[in-house]
């Protein structure tokens, strides 16, 4: 799994180097915001279903046919929030370790080519991800540098099914 630093220590022996002073500064700075990171991911594997929920409602609410119009609306719905919530805790473990690792291997390789096959709309998970980030309010449901990781994390997965 890519963490900070795994990718440091990779990149600095692929180059048949020590780690430079650089790399030692991003690996310190991912480890002072360690604290924020956990914080992030303990508010949000605490509140996962009902986050889920309401990013899902927010589909909803802008694309009434849900994320494929071949199957029952409610079997749609579910399988919707099941996604949003799958998403959800791999952001979870990419709070937890530090980097983006968990999301690129487990649920952005090729996710843009599997939706478009089965004919889901990814326009609809970002509606979801997007009122997801901006529902998020410092200092109500967490610290400004927690709330900061986790929107880092949600952007990087809106720009990716963008």
């Amino acid at each position: 799994m890519k963490s900070v630093i795994t990718t440091v220590v990779s990149a600095a022996d692929a180059a048949g180097r020590f780690p430079s002073t650089s790399d030692l500064e991003s690996v310190q700075g991912s480890i002072q915001r360690s604290t924020a990171r956990l914080e992030a991911a303990e508010k949000l594997s605490g509140n996962i279903d009902a986050v889920a929920k309401e990013g899902v409602d927010a589909v909803y609410a802008e694309f009434p046919e849900g994320v494929s119009k071949n199957i029952e609306a409610t079997i749609r719905k579910d399988k919707c929030q099941r996604d949003v919530a799958h998403y959800l805790r791999l952001i979870n473990y990419c709070l937890v370790v530090g980097g983006t690792g968990p999301l690129d291997e487990w649920g952005i390789a090729g996710a843009r080519e599997v939706y478009r096959a089965l004919g889901i709309n990814t326009g609809a998970y970002v509606a979801a991800f997007t009122k997801i980030r901006d529902r998020i309010c410092v200092p109500r449901d967490m610290s400004a540098q927690a709330g900061t990781e986790l929107t880092a994390l949600l952007d990087y997965l809106i720009n990716s099914l963008s």
